[in-house]
Parts: C-alpha cells; structure tokens; sequence
C-alpha cells in the first residue's frame, strides 16, 4: 500500500499514539520495530495541542518526528466511549470536553478540518458509531444512512484529496442486509480504502468474525479492508485469513503496562512469581531490545515493583510481537502456505484441541480445515444468510 510517506505491507498492525505518541516508546523506537503505520486519534490532537500548533510545526509527522505512514481516526469512537458527554444528530456529534467541560461540536466538515491539518496519510471519516450492545435495529439503521450522508460531507470537505486518503467505514451493525446496504453505498464512492467499523464493542466473537467475513468478502480487491479496534492476536490471524488488511488496538502497550507480556502460546503475567528466578528471556524466539537483553526474572522484579522501565521494557517486546506476527502472516500468504501457517499457530496456542468454535467456524469459511488442530466441527450456515440478502435490489 503506497503512502505519501511510506510504502506499508499488509496485514499490519497499527500501534495508537492516542495523544501522537505510542506511550513507553520513542519514533525512533517504533521504526526500529519496523512499525509501517501509526494512529492519532482526532477528538485528543483536535483538544490539545490543537490542529493549528500541529500544522504550524509541519503536520504531525514534523510535530513527532515520524516519516513512515500516519492514520487519524476521525473522532467518532468517542462517540461510544464517551457517550455519556455526548449528543448525536445530523448535524455531528456534541460532546462535553473531558478536558475543562466546554461543550464541542464535531462535524464531518471540523473532523476533516483539523486531520487536513493533522496531515496522516490516511483520514477517516466521521462515522455513525452505536454501541455494539444496542439492540435498536432501526438507531443501527439510522446510524447506516447518516454514515453515508456524513461520508459525502467528508468527501465534499476534504481540502488536500491529492495528499490524504480518506477512508468509509461500513456500518449496519450485525444486520447482514444493512452491511450490504453499507458496503454498496460506500464502494459506489470509490475510496483508496475502506474500514469496517462497530465491533470491538462487546459483542460475541461469533457476531464479530461474521461481520467480518461479510465485509472481506463484499468490499473491492485490491483495496485494503481495515478491520478498526482489534488487537488480540488470535483475531488478527483470523481476520487475515478472511482478508482483513489493517488493524490497530491499545491492547499491546496497554496490557505491557500491566506486566503482561505477548507470546505466541498467549499471554505471560510476569507478575506471577514463578518467573522470579527464570533465567530465560519472555520469548526464546523474539530478537527483540527486550529479549536479547534481559530476563524474565529482571522483568519480574521491575514489573512487582512498578519501576517505570518496566513498562517500557514489555511494551517494546509486545510492539516487536504485533509486528513480527503480521510479518509471518504476509510471509505466510507470499508463500501461499497461510493454511499451514495457521494450523501451525493454532496447534501452540491450543495444544489440547481446545480451539474455540467461532475460530473453527470462520477459518471454515476462509477455506482453511482445522481437522487434526481442533476437536470441533464447523457448525454454521452463515453464507446462505450473506447469499440471500446480496440478491435483495439494493434500496
């Protein structure tokens, strides 16, 4: 994928630098992993420092020192995270700043303004988000339409088309007929790229893994599919296995703050004093600052003892883990071995046999048998739902 900054491989995952800064690690640091792509978020950058100091030193890559490739969300999460300060309407969304309280509108036209001056490769627009909790069909049905209707005022809004691409987001909730409306009403407009949004939310990972198959599926080829908000690397192996492209989560450097570290059998809390004497580095594989340099029992004792390092230290392997699995995945997929690639991922993760349903289910769908890996069976008749509503005339 061919940035103004940077030429990025897919999949990949992107780290957040909510504030413009990924927390623990320096731009020099992120390139060092070999980060391709990192996130800001909007709705922070929009509050402080403000869109005008940024553009004034530059954009946001002069602002953070970063050359390769930046994406902004558009500040329409908020809207869910944050609900309880925020006002819907056709208009945008009215939030209570968590800052000193002021009330502040973003619009689809202020969203683009101030990522305009942000600068990121890639622009989202400012979308519809519900809850993935809600069970409201027709609020997920009004969130659809207005997520279009605000896309053609991004579109429309957009001061730097040849600079900065901006991407939809497909909407409908877990309706299979309003992802379908979605996906036709948002590719009818011919975008560089295009995200699937609402999930991450709580739903279950069988409505999750649908949705994304759904839209893997039903979006253009050739064009990356970015599935917004994930960050577990069993759903990233999956989601690539049904086609999904992009990806970003707080997860990595948030769980590192807590001492946990990322391995491909699954997580290791180095709190636990098991580690206290374990000479071994967190993962024997991982070549890494992190592994090559120290212990898990050095890490057990700067993490028991909330010394700030280490933090830094378990982000730095858990950022290095996020990237080096997306790289074997596109190696994987180069080497067109992405199904034994994958039974082979899942045979550590899960050495009993114990993969869950919804992972059997969907890589059953991407084409890929877990026979011999997984005591379960597909169990499922998910594309004769898909089939059935993509004969329904588009209204």
């Amino acid at each position: 994928m061919k940035l103004p900054h940077y030429t990025a491989e897919t999949p990949m995952f992107m780290p957040v630098g909510t504030q413009g800064t990924v927390k623990g690690l320096t731009s020099e640091q992120m390139q060092e992993l070999d980060c391709h792509v990192i996130l800001g978020n909007t709705y922070h950058l929009g509050n402080r420092p403000g869109p005008e100091l940024v553009a004034a030193m530059g954009g946001l890559h002069s602002f953070i020192n970063w050359p390769r490739g930046m994406l902004t969300d558009s500040g329409g999460f908020q809207m869910v995270s944050l609900l309880h300060l925020a006002d819907i309407t056709e208009e945008g969304v009215t939030f209570q700043s968590p800052v000193d309280g002021s009330r502040m509108l973003l619009t689809p036209e202020e969203s683009i303004g101030i990522q305009n001056d942000l600068g990121a490769d890639i622009m989202m627009q400012l979308d519809d988000v519900v809850p993935a909790t809600n069970t409201d069909l027709a609020r997920f049905e009004e969130a659809t339409h207005r997520t279009t209707r605000w896309l053609d005022r991004c579109l429309a809004a957009n001061k730097r088309p040849n600079e900065q691409n901006l991407f939809p987001i497909v909407q409908g909730g877990f309706d299979v007929r309003l992802r379908e409306l979605s996906m036709q009403q948002l590719i009818a407009r011919n975008a560089p790229g295009y995200a699937i949004g609402g999930l991450a939310g709580g739903e279950t990972k069988d409505m999750f893994w649908r949705v994304v198959a759904q839209c893997a599926a039903g979006l253009p080829p050739g064009k990356p599919r970015y599935v917004m908000g994930i960050g577990y690397p069993l759903d990233i192996l999956v989601c690539s296995a049904l086609g999904a492209d992009m990806y970003d989560s707080v997860y990595p450097t948030r769980t590192a703050r807590f001492g946990v570290a990322l391995v491909d059998s699954g997580v290791m809390k180095l709190k636990n004093a098991a580690f206290a004497k374990d000479m071994r580095p967190i993962d024997e594989s991982c070549s890494c600052m992190t592994c090559r340099q120290y212990t898990r029992s050095y890490l057990h004792h700067v993490v028991t003892r909330g010394v700030a390092s280490a933090s830094i230290l378990v982000t730095y392997h858990n950022v290095a883990y996020m990237q080096g699995l997306t790289r074997r995945i596109r190696h994987a997929i180069k080497q067109q071995r992405m199904p034994e690639f994958t039974r082979t991922f899942l045979a550590g993760m899960f050495p009993a046999g114990n993969v869950p349903q919804w992972v059997v289910d969907a890589l059953h769908v991407a084409g890929i048998s877990l026979e011999g890996v997984a005591q379960l069976q597909p169990a499922h008749s998910f594309y004769e739902e898909v089939q059935a509503v993509q004969r329904i005339p588009a209204v």
